[in-house]
């Protein structure tokens, strides 16, 4: 039986791992039974009753066992002990530290000729040996590909341009960039860094209000957009008064005369980047590099209230962080010259930037959408893709279409029994995408991420635990989770190779020290190990743009970032933002969650949206039979789903004051649009309160 699967080394490997497999679930007795042997107790006895056929496929069995433990893969080997992630910062009060790097010092720069954007962009020209660099692509085409000498050359061009449109070579210089991710962005952004100016990014949505207080705010004469129809929505806010300091457009794209002519109308100058790249080349001015300490780029969050706060981030700052991420992964999945990054999340927001930034580093090419989400896949396909950055929600729209297709009680069984055998290769620390289980069942999913994916990285929102668990098996490759915002460039915490455990963001980073502060109005004490997280490194930002009150509520004067969010230490010592809807999160049937305290009030009462994917399948389970609609309006299944939350809150070890009594049921997603996320996908929980207020004082009031 045996024998007839003997045919080549990767057959044979991949026979014995489904061998294995089988046999850890069997018994002795029917291990014998299979391999067609007597149960016998006498030695002597055994072997003379031993057949020919059976001796054959003895042999073959141990021909299989011996191939499969000299071939067998390795685990990865973590970079510090994985009950020891971070160490107490002496004489810190209570502050923690990473224990990678091996020095007290925190980490600034991982390349001394790597110290500010400008000279990491170079780095990467130098070792790539002017290799390709960034990558664009039409409908059904090949990426096309400019160099890393093309685009340095083009940059410097760009920015003698500005020079020559009244532009300075000084970190006092402020300009504003108004695209969707293109490899026009990445050349206007080297342009600004070439000659010591700032990067303001703007984006769609901040909303229209936004966009002018910004440009007043950081008196930007010159906005870089990409569509004529930006340069119009521009052209309003100064035809009505609002924008008097804007005085020129550049418009990556063509556009028409006439635009050129309302521009005048109202002082404004429209050139093509073409036509300022010409100009720059006609007029050259040598680069004016700028220094660590110079601010690279003011990058405005819409925050949960008032006006968008214009963080402002240094060279160093860039740096810093993702020296950070450099030295936590150098042993075991460094960034090489051949790495594809994906571009698709927003190059406005510093999460995109800072993995980038790793990308060029290391002279490796980055490949941008069509700008077309609906498209991704495609163009992942097209591009082959190494490195994926990611938000959660993207990879629950994975998993969930994953599930939806395995459309039959057969087909999710073996799904999740293929899952189950890769996730214990995980626990193990192995990870990838050679087993039975990738040749069998998610090779596809693999491909459609191009097929040569090794790390994906997710931030900007919690992830469900469940999710990564899964991806981290059927993708066949590492997964990390960081956390952070924008004040602290990006992240301050990420996931420690090696421990591939979900339902928390990892510890510290060597560019940071950690602690929690005692939140007294909601509990959070840090003799408990929770608290605001607090974070103090050379990645925190220097403050907000002309707003000291805000800068002052953000930065003590010791130089902790009070983020505004609650953490919990865990063993191991990585953080847990977000503790209480970070747990909620994992209830099979809950897409968003949104849990309110009322310091006035005893208890917790809290928001949930069920995913319309999932929920209807959940509830048939339990019973519960209906539309989506009808479920969302059933108060059983409400009480079921608040059941659920109760359980999963007790297994993440809350208190009983942490838990929610009540809640309602909202059918519609928090999002961007409705005002309810911010555009990094946070929630804006000022106004979640205010939307929910009606049915918030409802839930308090059953109580009374």
């Amino acid at each position: 039986m045996l024998t007839f699967f003997l045919v080549s080394g990767g057959s044979l490997w991949l026979f014995a791992e489904f061998v294995l497999s089988l046999l850890e679930k069997m018994q002795t007795q029917e291990i014998l039974r299979m391999l067609q042997l007597p149960e016998l107790g006498d030695l002597g006895q055994f072997f003379r009753s031993l057949s020919a056929t059976t001796l054959v496929s003895m042999g073959a069995l141990a021909a299989i066992l011996a191939y499969w433990f000299t071939h067998r893969p390795k685990a990865l080997q973590p970079p510090c002990d994985l009950l020891r992630q971070s160490e107490e910062v002496e004489g810190s009060d209570g502050a923690r530290r990473s224990v990678i790097g091996g020095s007290p010092q925190l980490l600034t720069h991982y390349y001394d000729d790597a110290r500010t954007m400008y000279q990491v962009f170079h780095r990467g020209l130098r070792i790539s040996g002017n290799g390709p660099c960034l990558g664009s692509r039409k409908p059904k085409q090949p990426y096309q590909w400019l160099s890393y000498q093309e685009v340095a050359d083009r940059a410097e061009f760009l920015g003698s341009g500005l020079l020559q449109h009244n532009c300075k070579a000084s970190s006092d210089q402020f300009i504003g960039v108004f695209a969707q991710n293109r490899p026009e962005w990445i050349i206007a952004e080297l342009a600004c860094y070439t000659y010591s100016m700032v990067v303001v990014p703007l984006y769609d949505t901040l909303g229209p209000g936004a966009i002018h207080y910004i440009i007043n705010t950081a008196d930007i004469s010159t906005v870089i957009v990409d569509k004529p129809q930006k340069a119009v929505l521009l052209l309003e806010h100064v035809e009505k008064k609002e924008t008097p300091g804007l005085k020129l457009i550049i418009i990556m794209e063509p556009f028409e005369e006439a635009l050129k002519e309302r521009g005048q109308e109202c002082g404004v100058v429209i050139k093509s980047m073409q036509a300022v790249e010409d100009c720059g080349q006609g007029n050259y001015h040598a680069p004016v590099p700028p220094q660590p300490d110079d601010l690279s780029i003011v990058c405005f969050t819409s925050g949960t209230t008032g006006n968008p706060k214009g963080a402002m981030l240094t060279h160093g700052n860039v740096v810093a962080d993702f020296s950070g991420f450099l030295k936590v992964t150098e042993k075991v999945i460094f960034p090489r010259q051949d790495d594809v990054l994906i571009s698709f999340l927003p190059l406005a927001h510093m999460f995109e930037r800072v993995i980038q930034s790793v990308v060029y580093c290391h002279g490796g090419r980055v490949g941008f959408f069509q700008g077309d989400i609906r498209l991704l896949s495609d163009d992942m396909k097209a591009l082959c893709p190494t490195i994926f950055p990611v938000v959660p929600r993207l990879l629950n729209r994975m998993y969930d279409k994953i599930f939806s297709q395995a459309n039959t009680p057969l087909k999710r069984w073996l799904l999740e029994f293929a899952a189950k055998r890769k996730q214990a290769e995980v626990r193990s620390g192995i990870i990838r995408n050679d087993s039975i289980w990738d040749e069998l069942f998610f090779n596809k999913i693999q491909a459609s991420l191009g097929g040569r994916v090794r790390m994906i990285v997710t931030g900007a929102a919690p992830a469900s635990p469940a999710v990564l668990g899964f991806l981290r098996a059927a993708l066949g490759c590492q997964v990390y989770e960081g956390y952070g915002q924008t004040e602290c460039t990006a992240g301050c915490t990420f996931t420690t190779p090696g421990d591939w455990t979900s339902g928390h963001v990892g510890a510290p980073l060597p560019c940071n020290h950690i602690k929690l502060m005692d939140v007294e109005e909601l509990n959070y004490w840090t003799y408990k190990g929770e608290g605001e997280i607090c974070v103090r490194g050379p990645n925190v930002f220097k403050g907000y743009l002309k707003d000291r009150e805000k800068t002052k509520e953000a930065l003590d004067s010791d130089g902790w970032l009070h983020t505004g969010d609650i953490g919990k230490w865990l063993p191991g010592e990585y953080v847990a933002p977000e503790k209480i809807e970070n747990i909620y999160i994992r209830s099979e049937p809950v897409a968003q969650v949104y849990v309110h305290g009322d310091s006035l009030k005893a208890f917790l009462v809290g928001i949930v949206v069920p995913d319309p994917e999932v929920m209807p399948s959940w509830a048939q389970k339990k019973g519960f039979e209906g539309t989506y609609e009808e479920l969302c309006t059933n108060k059983e299944v409400k009480k079921a789903i608040l059941d659920d939350l109760v359980r999963l809150g007790k297994a993440g070890g809350l208190y009983s004051f942490e838990q929610v009594k009540a809640i309602h049921i909202h059918t519609d997603m928090f999002s961007v649009q409705n005002g309810l996320l911010t555009p990094t996908l946070k929630a804006k929980r000022p106004q979640l309160r205010e939307y929910f207020r009606t049915q918030i004082e409802d839930l308090y009031s059953v109580f009374v």
